[in-house]
Parts: structure tokens; C-alpha cells; sequence
């Protein structure tokens, strides 16, 4: 709560989508129930929200009801659904208190930010837009043909232009913004809260104990047969006098993070372990086996978990699990490299994911595109590949000889100074000299 003597004041963050799975709102509005603000959080409950925000006395979560499932064609459905969300949406700003400001995602523009600005309007509230991405380079991306395409895009240079302040998560956007649209817009970067962070041996024996009792392949295939260790994973030994130690002979351990949608094409990771498996089986002495988990829903992840399972792989092992929203940061934090597939629609943001690996110290293979370089920088602190065949050199390369890796020493030397710098700046410290201004202003 807010010392005595300052002034509490209102604020409402809308996000038409699931919040739980929307990291950077949820942090805006911890953030802001932490500066004398109370928060009327809008939005889909579909997954939990993040505990702090949940037993926050400063914020209250009011639930959309999800558009039902009917059977119509495709624009009568998005027609619909769009008059459903904004009817919802509605009579849910009427019902709350009288903000000072509305904080709006953005995507979705429809019909969101419209449902905000006639809103803010009448109550003399300021909208103040995020932009993470534009809804048109989204809606082109999925149907190109689409007058949605059209429309959204006339939505949001329209009503962009007319909202007070606007944040964006990329220097490349900002300008992009300005030239496309004469919006001004202030960069406030993603960057990892304090659960996104290094981990000891212990804790990481521990995970990795836990997800064994799950996932094969954290457990240990065959028993130890020194009397000394008392418990083992893939990855570790525990002995008798408590010292947690790294397994030699241990796999190597790539994480990935997806939400299963077209704009992450999951079989690039695919046929680059494809490629590894060759080259491991060629020279196995040089190639340790992999253990590759893959985290993330979405509606695409069944149709590659069929294909996965019917690979031949033998040095390779893919795995899918559900992760607890602590396990998350502590599997990044115990990992030997991280891969991202994720593609900009715009070209002008930056995946989330990577930020959470490089608060937590993983290095990361990155899919190229247009400002990827804010974030990514190929040779210091990760990989940029633009094909799966240049991932599974990044990947080859990196556990060549693993762990030991004498050929890539340097480099990972240079790779954990430059993340020391990253993890040094946290989304909190970065919010309250960036953002705050805008929101007290």
C-alpha cells in the first residue's frame, strides 16, 4: 500500500487477450499497484496471473467472458466477436472506478483501443497505448487477402494518433511509428524481473530431480554404482555429504520457448536437430546426446508433438512438459542454450523469451529479422541464424566436445560478461526511470 500522505490514484490496464500469458502488462501492473496506484486489470483469465498481482490489495482483476464457440463462417464470427468484446468491454470500464489513465496493449487494436478512446472520452481519462506489435502486420500475416488487413491498420493510424502517450518495446518501432503515423512514442525495452536470474547447483539438482518424475529425460538411465552419490539425475549427482556436482558424461541441455502459431516455425529447430543427429552419430566422441524441451501451448504444438515422436533420433530427445510458473525461469537458469524461433510480423519488436533467457544468463540462438540487433547481438552474448542449417552449426558448435568446449572458451567467457551487463538492469528499475514519468506527468 502507499505511505501515508500520497496520493493513491486510479489506473486500468486492458489487455483483450489472456493476461497470464501477457508478461508485460502483468508487469505494468505490479508496477504501478507498487507506485500509488490502484489497478483495474482488464482481461481474459484463462491462465493465473502472476501471485503478487493476485494478492495485491491495490488491484482488482475484472474477467471477460470469452465469445462462445458457434459455427459460422469466418468474418460473420469475427464481426460477432468483435461486437461481443466491445460490448463486454464496455459495460465493464462503466462499472469500475473513474481512472486517471487507461493503459491499452496493443495488439489487438480491435476493438480495443476504440472501446478505450470513446471511453476516455467521456470520462476525461487519458489513453495511453502499447504497442508491441501492429494488429494489421498480425491479421496479413494469417489471411493477406483480408479487408481486416485494411481496416485495422486505418484503426490504428487513426487512433493512434489521437491517444495522449504511447510506449514501444523497439527504437525500430519508435521510429516506425513517427514516420508511418506521426505517433510518439517512448521505448521502454522489456527487461527480466528478479525471478528471471542465475540459480545454484542445488536448486538446479533439485528442478531437475522434480521434472524427472515426469519427463524421462532428466532421470538417469542407468544406476550409479559409486556408494558415495545419493541421488542423481541426467545432470547431476548429489553425495553423501551434501556436495551437489555436475555429471561429466551429462547431456546437453537446449531450451525453447513457443506459443505454437504460424509466425514460429518450429520445424526450422526440427531439421536443425535433424542435422545434429547426423553429425553426433558421425562422431560420437566429439557430440554429446541432447535433451531438447520445448515449453509453451498453442494450437500448433499437437501436430509437431505427432511428428517428434515418430523421429528416429538417437542422440536427441524431445521433450514438451507443462512447467509450473516457477519452474520456468529455473529450467532457463539450469540450461546450456537457449533457441528462439520467434519472427516478427512487423520486423519492429523483439521476443519476450529472449529477455527472460538473458535475465537468467542462457545464451541464445535468435531467428533473424529486421531489428533483432537490439537485443540479439550475434557473437557477444548469442547466435543469429537466418536457416536451420546455420542453427545447427550455432548448435553443433556450442557442445562440440561438451562440456568441456575448449574451442569455444573465449567465446563463452565473452557471452556470460556481456549478459552480467544485461542482468544488471531490471524491468523494475528500468519502469520507474522510463514509464513512471510518463504515467505521474
Amino acid at each position: 500500500m502507499s505511505e501515508k500522505g500520497k496520493k493513491v490514484q486510479n489506473a486500468c490496464v486492458i489487455v483483450l487477450g489472456d493476461i497470464g500469458r501477457s508478461p508485460r502488462m502483468q508487469y505494468h501492473v505490479k508496477s504501478l499497484s507498487e507506485n500509488d496506484f490502484t489497478v483495474d486489470f482488464i482481461g481474459y483469465v484463462q491462465s493465473p496471473p502472476l501471485e503478487e498481482i493476485r494478492t495485491s490489495p491495490n488491484v482488482r482483476i475484472h474477467e471477460l467472458n470469452p465469445f462462445p464457440e458457434l459455427e459460422l463462417p469466418n468474418i460473420l464470427k469475427y464481426v460477432f466477436k468483435t461486437i461481443w468484446q466491445a460490448l463486454g468491454l464496455l459495460i465493464t470500464l462503466i462499472s469500475i472506478r473513474k481512472p486517471k489513465f487507461i493503459l491499452c496493449q496493443n495488439p489487438p487494436a480491435i476493438p480495443a483501443i476504440i472501446v478505450a478512446y470513446i471511453y476516455c472520452l467521456f470520462a476525461r481519462s487519458k489513453l495511453i497505448i502499447d504497442w508491441h506489435n501492429y494488429t494489421y502486420s498480425i491479421l496479413e500475416l494469417e489471411s493477406p487477402d483480408s479487408p481486416i488487413v485494411g481496416i485495422a491498420k486505418k484503426v490504428e493510424a487513426f487512433f493512434g494518433a489521437r491517444a495522449a502517450d504511447s510506449f514501444c518495446v523497439t527504437k525500430a518501432m519508435k521510429d516506425d511509428l513517427y514516420n508511418r503515423w506521426n505517433i510518439r512514442a517512448t521505448v521502454l525495452y522489456d527487461r527480466p524481473p528478479q525471478q528471471f536470474q542465475s540459480i545454484s547447483l542445488q536448486d538446479k539438482h533439485n528442478l531437475f530431480l522434480r521434472l524427472g518424475e515426469s519427463v524421462d529425460a532428466f532421470r538417469l538411465e542407468h544406476d550409479t554404482e559409486n556408494d558415495d552419490i545419493v541421488e542423481c539425475t541426467a545432470f547431476t549427482t548429489k553425495h553423501r555429504n551434501g556436495e551437489v556436482k555436475m555429471r561429466d558424461a551429462r547431456p546437453g541441455l537446449l531450451v525453447s520457448s513457443t506459443s505454437w502459431t504460424p509466425d514460429e516455425d518450429f520445424s526450422v529447430l526440427l531439421s536443425a536437430l535433424d542435422q545434429y543427429e547426423r553429425e553426433a552419430l558421425m562422431q560420437r566422441s566429439h557430440y554429446p546426446n541432447l535433451v531438447c524441451i520445448i515449453t509453451g501451448k498453442g494450437p500448433l504444438k499437437e501436430k509437431y508433438r505427432i511428428i517428434v515422436e515418430k523421429k528416429p533420433w538417437k542422440k536427441v530427445k524431445v521433450a514438451m512438459p507443462w512447467l509450473e510458473n516457477e519452474d520456468y525461469p529455473r529450467l532457463l537458469a539450469s540450461s546450456d542454450l537457449g533457441v528462439c524461433l520467434h519472427y516478427s510480423s512487423s520486423g519492429l519488436d523483439l521476443p519476450m523469451k529472449v529477455v527472460d533467457m538473458f535475465g537468467c544468463g542462457l545464451p541464445v540462438c535468435a531467428i533473424h529479422f529486421d531489428c533483432i540487433d537490439e537485443l540479439v547481438k550475434h557473437g557477444q552474448n548469442g547466435f543469429v541464424f537466418r536457416h536451420h542449417q546455420e542453427l545447427a552449426e550455432q548448435i553443433g558448435r556450442w557442445f562440440y566436445d561438451f562440456p568441456s568446449t575448449i574451442t569455444l572458451a573465449n567465446t563463452k567467457q565473452d557471452f556470460q560478461k556481456h549478459l552480467k551487463q544485461f542482468q544488471s538492469l531490471r524491468w523494475t528499475e528500468n519502469w520507474k526511470h522510463v514509464a513512471l514519468p510518463v504515467f505521474k506527468d
